[in-house]
């Protein structure tokens, strides 16, 4: 079956010769593969492929199922990353994956430290084969749900303190885990984090994408500090780590790197991030800053600093280049940082709006909230989606105000009680003032909302409306 012919190809003028695909990084682009097609890894198991779910920079990513004698599902559990044979980078991180990512390895290293779960992707199969005369290379995966940066993105370029922290536990388990087998991820961000796809993995983040992963040391020994042109400033310009900038591979280098995406989802932006085509300047400081952490925290966080996260890089600094990191260590100064926010680690991740959102007409008055010093800092306004996700404290806000609606309704019900008493003498002058208010309202004067057409009054305006105060 022949490759689809796009748009582009007949603006090219060639007629029945598309337009080769060219992604943004250089690298060409596998010619569109048609649904139904088989293939067989190394391992003699065949796939059946489906349809695209995506373009990388150097690949495409299908749907595919080891049911090869049926159509591939649209809820279909695996994907197959597919690169034309000229290209490479699939080829370094399939060997990668062949290495580090095998489900008997995961599986093991989960029992021995007694991990419920672990988010690093399985490798289960690979190889190439021929489509349309064009060599292809492939690899086959689990199947995962969205990306962070498409929900960082729905929520203005920022995460709530606890989603942060929780995901850099998850990060943490995951490189310590990498790093036991001699290897460093060197590009981790919020577009290679991808939440579960399978039912019980909705709060699993997973570390994808090891196109840039290399051994930090071969054997046990581990590789020495020199500059190395060709590796200099590789991954991604404002999350690269010191070491990486001069092209040295370091356990420390990824710890680094997550520290910067912390400080970025919690602030919305790095300092250096105003000039990343100089990757020197950038270098230079990243240098500056992380000898003088306080001074970057400040700038980062004039406000309130976020706790632990000071610490956290304070202990990533003093890491020697060679240094086995103490994984334990930097997961209980997240831990402590929550637990001074008032969380704990419950492992849920809770997709939270870090910037104020304005509530809609239709919403309940929000004025009454007397929020704490730490809820001020970020909304508590949920998606759709997770709202049953969110944190206890907010729960039982909500609960103790309902209750409180209730007992003051009732009591305002009962014929004969004080209140009852007191509201039918607040009537009669209300009903007095009247023509005062109208008149009022007559000459422009500023219109006040009266307590009477408040659908769902909070409890602190139900104590103002016993002081017959208008709000």
């Amino acid at each position: 079956m022949a490759p689809r012919k796009g748009a582009a190809a007949n603006k090219s003028g060639s007629k029945g010769v598309p337009k080769k695909r060219v992604a943004a990084n250089g690298f060409k682009l596998p010619e569109p593969i048609a649904p139904g097609v088989i293939i067989t890894d190394v391992a003699k198991k065949q796939w059946r492929i489906g349809h695209s779910i995506g373009v990388g920079g150097f690949g495409e990513i299908y749907l595919a199922s080891c049911e090869i004698d049926k159509p591939v599902s649209n809820s279909a559990d695996y994907v197959i990353k597919v690169e034309p044979h000229r290209n490479g980078p699939l080829f370094a991180e399939m060997h990668c994956y062949m290495r580090i990512a095998r489900p008997e390895h995961i599986e093991t290293w989960k029992k021995e430290r007694k991990l419920k779960r672990l988010g690093m992707p399985k490798y289960l199969g690979s190889g190439s084969f021929e489509y349309n005369k064009e060599r292809y290379r492939f690899m086959v995966m689990e199947r995962f749900g969205r990306d962070l940066q498409k929900i960082l993105e729905q929520h203005s370029k920022r995460f709530s303190f606890k989603t942060v922290y929780q995901v850099g536990i998850q990060i943490l388990d995951v490189l310590e885990y990498i790093h036991s087998k001699e290897y460093i991820h060197a590009d981790i961000k919020a577009s290679n984090l991808l939440i579960g796809y399978k039912p019980g993995t909705e709060n699993q983040v997973f570390l994808v994408d090891f196109g840039l992963a290399c051994r930090y040391a071969n054997d046990g020994k581990h590789k020495e500090y020199k500059y190395d042109q060709r590796k200099a400033h590789d991954g991604t310009i404002e999350f690269t780590s010191r070491d990486a900038h001069i092209g040295a591979h370091s356990r420390r280098g990824d710890l680094e790197i997550l520290g910067y995406n912390m400080t970025q989802w919690l602030c919305a932006r790095l300092p250096w991030e105003d000039n990343l085509q100089d990757c020197n300047d950038v270098f230079a400081k990243k240098r500056g800053f992380m000898e003088n952490i306080s001074s970057f925290i400040s700038l980062c966080f004039p406000d309130t600093e976020p706790p632990g996260l000071n610490e956290y890089l304070e202990y990533v600094v003093s890491l020697a280049f060679d240094e086995k990191p103490d994984y334990e260590k930097c997961r209980n100064i997240l831990r402590e940082g929550l637990k001074a926010r008032g969380y704990r680690d419950d492992g849920k991740l809770v997709f939270m709006s870090a910037t104020p959102v304005l509530p809609s007409k239709k919403s309940k008055a929000r004025t009454d909230r007397k929020v704490s010093k730490r809820k001020s800092e970020e909304s508590d306004t949920v998606s759709n989606e997770e709202s049953e996700e969110i944190e206890e404290p907010l729960r039982n806000r909500k609960v103790a105000k309902k209750r409180a609606k209730i007992s003051i309704g009732n009591l305002e019900k009962k014929e004969g009680s004080p209140v009852e008493k007191e509201n039918k003498a607040k009537a009669n002058l209300k009903a007095r003032g009247r023509g005062k208010r109208k008149d009022k309202i007559a000459v422009g004067a500023a219109i006040s909302v009266p307590y009477s057409g408040i659908v769902n009054p909070t409890p602190q305006m139900l104590a103002l409306m016993k002081k017959n105060v208008v709000i």
